[in-house]
């Protein structure tokens, strides 16, 4: 996921996004606990995306606190 895929969308499927990506990130937290994670890499992309979602709805908000 790019930030250009991300400022097309509107701040609610940025919303829902957002928790999508957390709700894994959970999961993950708790597969790397019992050893069961695989894919360790995917943390790091999962927190990533997330840092990339609330930056781009604070910059929409941003942009509809100005207008």
């Amino acid at each position: 996921m790019n930030a250009q895929e991300l400022r097309d969308k509107t701040p609610d499927q940025l919303r829902e996004e957002l928790a999508n990506l957390k709700k894994e990130a959970f999961n993950m937290r708790f597969q790397q606990a019992t050893g069961a994670m695989e894919n360790t890499a995917r943390m790091r992309t999962v927190r990533r995306d997330v840092a990339r979602v609330k930056t781009v709805l604070n910059q929409k908000a941003a942009e509809a606190a100005a207008e």
